[in-house]
């Protein structure tokens, strides 16, 4: 069963054909990144009209690399939710017409449920049962998962995400967009121990986070230095602030594992792929004779494979059936315990 990807739910459009018996045949993603750096976040609806105008190459693209025409497709499948509406309704718009031409079935999928199980794309793949840590630009969730569809929610954050508070603490340090990335990559050169900034909600005794804080802790130590600011103090602040996010993100996330009762840790979403996150992790891991699994660098950000590969598990494990093409409704607030 060759199943066709399609991601669109905000400023990534990406495509994939995943063969339930090859394994992933191809993909391509396009980046808007380019078209919303002068406004230095993204522009809803510029991201809508360009999924419309990359769609179409995208697919050919990902044909031509599997070596497939349009018919050897047998189901098609979408991100439904969350997301930005109008980015959405482009993607899903586009696969229902798609199906609907080919007299193919459909399957919506949800957005962090392909995060959430793209780690076993990967050769060395986790087993359920496992702890996943969805940190993104839009979430930062702890789930318990026992298996394809069976998801607990444990915690969440109750303000800004992971990924946001990067952003916008890039902002703020003055980094060009997109802040996080560029976060990451200054703070690779900082001096730990130089700022005593706060590690919101590490005590709380739950699941949960907030990072609002924490963001506006970089922004009155910026307030403080004044014109003073030079480079190395930029450097030296970006680095406690990312210290301070890993030491919340690693500390919760085997909090949970214990209290699940698990051993195996998956992290993804776009703060997965950072370098000093994962570090943290793969030695808290190893103190603990654990193991922390992760996506491919390529499947950390929003990307048509996930969604693939996760419509396919669905479909080979019975939580879902493919249904007729040609009515459909997006999902921009979408709870994952919710599905």
């Amino acid at each position: 069963m060759r199943v066709l990807g399609i991601e669109s739910s905000c400023d990534e459009t990406g495509l994939a054909l995943y063969d339930t018996d090859k394994g992933l045949l191809a993909h391509a993603l396009h980046s808007q990144v380019a078209l919303h750096a002068e406004y230095g976040g993204v522009v809803p609806e510029l991201a809508s009209r360009d999924h419309i105008r990359c769609l179409v190459p995208l697919l050919r693209e990902v044909l031509s690399r599997a070596g497939c025409v349009m018919q050897a497709i047998d189901v098609v499948a979408y991100t439904q939710g969350p997301g930005l509406a109008g980015a959405l309704l482009a993607g899903a718009a586009f696969a229902e017409g798609l199906a609907v031409s080919l007299n193919k079935p459909v399957l919506p999928v949800h957005h962090l449920e392909g995060h959430l199980l793209s780690p076993l794309l990967a050769a060395d793949a986790p087993e359920f049962p496992f702890v996943a840590l969805l940190a993104s630009g839009g979430h930062t969730q702890l789930m318990a998962v026992t298996g394809v569809g069976h998801y607990e929610l444990l915690g969440e954050t109750q303000d800004d995400a992971a990924g946001e508070a990067f952003d916008k603490t890039a902002k703020i340090l003055g980094l060009p967009y997109p802040g996080g990335p560029a976060l990451s990559r200054l703070a690779r050169s900082g001096r730990p121990g130089l700022f005593e900034l706060p590690c919101p909600m590490l005590n709380s005794g739950d699941f949960n986070f907030s990072f609002a804080g924490l963001k506006t802790a970089v922004l009155t130590q910026v307030h403080k230095r004044g014109e003073t600011a030079d480079a190395q103090f930029t450097v030296d602040l970006a680095r406690a602030f990312q210290d301070a996010v890993v030491k919340v993100l690693t500390q919760k996330s085997f909090a949970a594992l214990r209290h699940a009762g698990m051993r195996r840790l998956v992290a993804a979403g776009g703060v997965g792929a950072n370098w000093q996150l994962r570090q943290s992790l793969d030695a808290a891991a190893q103190a603990r004779h654990c193991r922390v699994y992760y996506p491919a660098l390529e499947f950390c950000t929003d990307n048509g494979a996930m969604i693939a590969f996760a419509a396919a598990l669905r479909l080979q494990s019975g939580v879902e059936v493919a249904r007729p093409a040609g009515t459909f409704a997006i999902k921009p607030r979408w709870p994952l315990s919710d599905i």
